[in-house]
């Protein structure tokens, strides 16, 4: 039997040698390698944090003393230790273990997270919830540099210093997010590990001098004004925060014994971990960015394990939503020198990486701060760039204020292509962009617009690249389907068409369920119903004069949308006819619960939800007959 098949607790660790601590975390690498092949997962964050964990939980005891993980996707060695062992070869699975930290999982799971920078906020607050209500447990915080990027986190280090509660942060620096990690905080950590002398020199003259309390003060005196020449800025120390490190993250023996050390100080510590993202896997230690997330294969084909951001298999000759937005950004800006370009650390899973290369001075990483990345953007656009953020629909909706605020309210033109909308498989509830239409359309003169294909993308960024105000594109996690209907390139703001002519029956639908509502369209024919489809195009503004026109000899209405009921298209198309006060026409919505929506790939969801033309064809050939009684 293994060392791993024996850890069914934290407390199975106690008993361990560090030896076999180190064999342990080998046994823990091999085990991750073989399963995430077969569920897909994030696998070289997790391989880059074993001996971290291993020596956390051997330290603490959880879940009594805390660990908040920031983002999450690094923590399948923390659920292999927390008894989730044999349920996690249904990771990623609808019913199964999720592939980030849940409250509703298990005990050792202090928050349900997915997005980043919230660690520092989250420990702080149970640190302080701990001194109320008189307990002595320990709090630890694990976040990554790329998450340092993120504006919350400065938030909670400037409080944490403030109000002095003992808790640890363990800054994970593997220099990653999830492409390289930029900006002046990672230049800051880069000089800290070339210029460890303040710690081990500080530890030193305290230990030698602990049998002469003065000299020892004004020793310490000392440190404090000699400091900024050992470690330049020492930003954390002057926080408040006391700076531990760097240590190498994959020396379990340092680590143990460092946490140890450092635990129970009665004030913030921040100990700096250096680890390698994809440890112990030679194809992710090369190219992190690429395994930061992988698409389950066979084992046995490791060297055709393919890196997935977007995770979506496509055959020869099909095109994804994002390679189609990364052709129409290219060609336009070969059109127009204003048009710049905004990414919040996912150049590559956004579709901006071609531009990079072909526009350097043209292109914006921010990090990991999307609140910065709108603001930023609206500020280009106010002194006449054109700028284009390209961002997920989940990380994007961390930012209203800054879209209503610093864009809207100014009358700034700022493009916001919204990718990964709709459902977006296995990651889950945390990464559903299934929001974005009630949050967006409730901005003054925003514009939502939703594309069927790569010609209706590229004419849709041409006409938010000239519009004053948000202009937001929204498409899915996913291949772009083939169609016998083709629109025409050109087309106007709020521009309706109807792809297929019927009587009685009208679907409304945007974006790749335009072509559901057509295999829709033809499973009713077969029944006798004759349906219209409209492309609606736009959901804001609505084409009102074809919506009314249909609702004249069209009495049965469905709208069909990859969004949750309340603030959707549907809502908006319904408002539409209350408005107009039209009386004679019979609306159902299809969209997608109010909840947070279970992992699962999109596929199953859609089927799961009733969205496949067999199931709606059924839903509404129903739902015709009953009002027909």
């Amino acid at each position: 039997m293994s060392i791993l098949e024996k850890i069914n607790s934290p407390q199975d660790l106690k008993s361990l040698s560090i030896d076999e601590l180190g064999v342990l975390c080998q046994e823990i690498r091999s085990f991750l390698i073989e399963l995430v092949s077969r569920t897909g997962g994030h696998l070289a964050a997790s391989l880059g944090t074993v001996e971290l964990t291993v020596a956390l939980h051997y330290v603490l005891n959880s879940p009594d003393d805390k660990i908040v993980w920031d983002v999450g996707h690094q923590s399948y060695t923390h659920k292999l230790l927390t008894g989730r062992r044999e349920s996690m070869q249904n990771l990623r699975q609808p019913g199964g273990i999720s592939g980030f930290p849940n409250r509703k999982e298990s005990p050792y799971d202090v928050f349900t997270v997915g997005h980043a920078s919230t660690a520092i906020s989250q420990a702080l607050g149970l640190a302080v919830a701990r001194d109320y209500l008189g307990k002595k447990n320990r709090v630890v915080a694990v976040i990554g540099d790329g998450s340092l990027t993120g504006g919350l986190s400065y938030e909670a280090l400037n409080n944490a210093g403030h109000l002095r509660r003992p808790f640890l942060i363990v800054l994970n620096d593997n220099e990653m997010a999830i492409s390289r990690s930029v900006g002046a905080m990672s230049r800051y950590l880069n000089r800290i590990i070339t210029n460890p002398l303040y710690n081990r020199f500080r530890n030193e003259v305290e230990n030698s001098l602990r049998s002469f309390p003065r000299i020892r003060k004004l020793a310490r005196q000392t440190l404090e004004s000699v400091k900024h020449f050992l470690v330049p800025g020492i930003i954390f120390e002057e926080l408040g925060i006391r700076y531990f490190g760097p240590v190498d993250g994959h020396d379990i023996r340092a680590l143990i014994e460092t946490i140890k050390k450092i635990i129970d100080f009665a004030q913030p510590c921040i100990l700096h971990v250096l680890t390698k993202k994809g440890k112990g896997y030679e194809p992710a230690e090369k190219h992190p960015e690429k395994f930061h997330g992988i698409q389950p294969r066979d084992l046995a084909n490791q060297e055709k394990l393919q890196g997935m951001e977007n995770g979506i298999d496509k055959k020869e000759g099909e095109s994804t939503y994002t390679e189609a937005f990364s052709r129409a950004v290219v060609r336009l800006a070969e059109e127009d020198s204003r048009l710049i370009t905004v990414s919040a650390a996912m150049p590559e899973g956004a579709g901006l990486t071609e531009f990079q290369k072909r526009f350097p001075d043209r292109f914006f990483d921010v990090g990991i701060a999307e609140e910065h990345a709108v603001t930023f953007a609206g500020a280009l656009a106010v002194q006449g760039l054109k700028p284009v953020c390209a961002i997920y629909s989940t990380f994007l909706q961390r930012s209203y204020d800054q879209l209503l605020h610093d864009v809207a309210l100014q009358d700034a033109g700022v493009v916001f292509c919204v990718d990964h909308a709709g459902l977006v498989g296995s990651d889950g509830p945390t990464h559903h962009g299934v929001f974005d239409i009630a949050y967006l359309s409730s901005i003054p003169r925003s514009v939502i617009a939703q594309p069927r294909d790569g010609n209706e993308l590229f004419q849709m960024l041409k006409l938010g690249i000239g519009y004053n105000g948000v202009f937001a594109i929204r498409y899915p996690k996913g291949v772009i389907p083939k169609s016998s209907f083709s629109s025409p390139l050109f087309f106007q703001i709020g521009e309706a068409e109807v792809a297929r002519k019927g009587k009685e029956v009208a679907i409304l639908a945007v974006g790749d369920f335009v072509k559901l509502a057509l295999e829709v369209a033809d499973l009713l024919d077969k029944e006798g119903f004759d349906a219209t489809v409209c492309n609606l195009r736009f959901i804001k503004p609505l084409d009102r004069s074809l919506i009314l026109n249909l609702a004249k000899d069209h009495k049965f209405f469905y709208t069909l949308e990859e969004h949750v009921f309340e603030g959707g298209m549907g809502e908006r198309v319904l408002s539409l006819l209350n408005e107009e006060k039209v009386e004679n026409v019979h609306l159902k919505r299809f969209a997608l619960p109010n909840d947070f929506i279970e992992q699962g790939s999109r596929s199953f969801l859609l089927d799961k939800y009733g969205f496949t033309p067999y199931k709606l064809a059924a839903a509404i050939k129903g739902d015709i007959k009953r009002c027909k009684k």
